[in-house]
Order: C-alpha cells, then sequence, then structure tokens
C-alpha cells in the first residue's frame, strides 16, 4: 500500500476539488456564480452555455437555493444527499436522523466556541498591544526627567 492510499471512509469524507469549489461558490450565494457565468461566457462562449445549462438544471436560483440556503447555509442541492435518503426501516431512519441532527448540533455549538476563542484570543492580543503602547509612551518621559551619568563632564 503506498503512502497516498487512503480508505474509502476517509474518501467520503475529504470531498474532491469539484465538491469544494461548488460548495465555495455556494457559500458566497448567487452572485458568484453570476461572476462565474459572465466570467466564462467572457472567455468562452460554450463554457458559459454550460455555466448556465448548470445552474439552471441545479437550481442554483429561485425557491430551491433559498430553501437549501435557509436548511443547511448552503445554495443549491446538497452533495451528500445519500445521508438523508430513507433505507425503509423507521427505527433506524428515526435513529439516523436523531443523531445527523445531534451531529449538526454539536458542530454549531463547535463552531460558536471557536468564533468564542477568536474573540478572547484578538481581545489579549489587543489589550496587549495597547498595554506596550502605554508603556512606550511613559518610558521617554520618565528617561527625560532622569539626569544621564553616561554623559562626559568636562570644563565649559
Amino acid at each position: 500500500m503506498s503512502a497516498y492510499a487512503y480508505s474509502a471512509a476517509e474518501a467520503a469524507a475529504r470531498p474532491g476539488w469539484i465538491t469544494r469549489t461548488l460548495n465555495w461558490l455556494d457559500e458566497r450565494g448567487p452572485v458568484s456564480w453570476i461572476v462565474v457565468m459572465v466570467g466564462s461566457f467572457i472567455f468562452a462562449g460554450p463554457l458559459g452555455l454550460l455555466v448556465l445549462g448548470f445552474i439552471l438544471i441545479t437550481g442554483r436560483f429561485g425557491k430551491g437555493c433559498r430553501r437549501a440556503r435557509e436548511a443547511s447555509r448552503m445554495c443549491g442541492p446538497r452533495l451528500h444527499f445519500h445521508a438523508r435518503r430513507g433505507t425503509g426501516n423507521a427505527a433506524f431512519d428515526a435513529y439516523k436522523a436523531d443523531t445527523l441532527a445531534r451531529l449538526e448540533r454539536e458542530q454549531d455549538d463547535f463552531e460558536a466556541f471557536l468564533a468564542r476563542l477568536r474573540e478572547a484570543r484578538d481581545k489579549a492580543e489587543f489589550d496587549q498591544y495597547m498595554d506596550e503602547r502605554a508603556h512606550a509612551a511613559a518610558a521617554p518621559a520618565t528617561e527625560q526627567n532622569a539626569p544621564e551619568d553616561d554623559a562626559p563632564r568636562g570644563k565649559y
């Protein structure tokens, strides 16, 4: 087995570059799709038609986009739709729905924790900067008042 091989579970947890690109564009909203479409029309007309067709077929704009954005903070269809599909076993489907809801709550809590952690770090860095600035402002005033012992003394 080479160093670059990974299991199927790792492959499912790590989306490809196309999925990451689509998610990145979806997070920025419909304006990003318009920019991509106009840019593709400018550089290559047929590519612009393909992008326009993709936008229309996947419903990146319209009611589907609004519903998806409200439900999952994404625009367009979910690319990992297999996790939401029912299996036919009601008990397992209920367990899976509860687990997914719990995981989404935990992810939201963790993201909120990270935001609080970033704010605390930023505040600490700012406070340190302000303290250093106050000490630097106070230091020259005390040095000017103190006599200098290193100055050469001579007759004038």
